[in-house]
């Protein structure tokens, strides 16, 4: 079966022994042709995007800022009256993304108790004034469900809370971040809930389930979701972003076809 999408390894999980620069060259090495990340706002994007020009790597996508982990900060999207710090945010990740050439930018929305009505509000302000703004830079922006074990009172915890929230937005360049992972936690019957949310993915992250390890391991029948993807002629990236059981590479066997290896 032809192979119809692109691998790639998030740098902010893989090559966890090098520096973040790099594993750009790392991940090129291994076969990836695209690399994907983060919070990479402590490198310099511009020794960030000679790398990648070296490697002749796309950069898939970014993350917003995390803030301050010390206060359990995990975006501000949805948080409630923090309008003005989220834009200076969302204005940094736009800057960072330009130099890198990212694509998609995963706007992370907040720990904020859930759906409340005050998180709603926060959240459809954030994302008219964002999804404007992305239009600009012919970026797409990503959400993600974070799921609620391993982030209890992220603003939302599962894929089809997103959708909904997606088609009450009706922004064409605002999608759901399908990963793998999260979904499975919360939600499961995967390629039926893919299928079902289909016209809203904008892309696809993979960890085995439940310890977000290699997916060769778990609960979840991987090759299966892969060839999911090739049959409906998937054409986006497909991010590797899980914690190696050991040495990145002596962990890639479930990739080798896919990264001519």
């Amino acid at each position: 079966m032809r192979h119809s999408f692109t691998l790639s390894a998030n740098i902010s999980m893989l090559f966890p022994d090098l520096p973040f620069v790099a594993r750009i060259g790392a991940a090129a090495a291994a076969g990836f042709r695209a690399v994907e990340c983060q919070f990479p706002y402590a490198a310099d994007p511009h020794e960030v995007a000679g790398e990648l020009a070296r490697h002749d790597l796309v950069m898939n996508g970014i993350n917003t800022p995390q803030g301050d982990p010390a206060k359990g900060e995990f975006g501000m999207a949805a948080v409630p009256a923090a309008q003005s710090r989220f834009r200076d945010e969302f204005e940094q990740a736009l800057a960072y993304a330009a130099i890198v050439g990212a694509r998609t930018i995963h706007v992370m929305s907040g720990m904020t108790g859930g759906r409340t009505a005050a998180a709603r509000d926060a959240f459809f302000e954030n994302f008219f004034w964002a999804s404007h703004k992305a239009r600009l830079a012919d970026l797409t922006l990503l959400i993600e469900p974070l799921n609620a074990v391993d982030r209890p009172g992220y603003f939302v915890s599962r894929s089809d809370d997103i959708v909904a929230l997606l088609e009450e937005l009706g922004c064409d360049n605002v999608k759901l971040l399908f990963d793998v992972y999260h979904i499975q936690i919360m939600e499961g019957d995967l390629l039926r809930r893919l299928d079902r949310h289909w016209p809203h993915v904008g892309h696809v992250q993979l960890a085995s389930v439940p310890h977000r390890h290699e997916p060769d391991e778990g609960e979840v029948a991987f090759a299966a979701i892969l060839a999911h993807l090739d049959a409906r002629g998937y054409a986006g990236f497909v991010g590797a972003e899980y914690n190696p059981r050991g040495q990145t590479l002596a962990g890639l066997g479930w990739a080798a076809p896919r990264l001519g290896r």
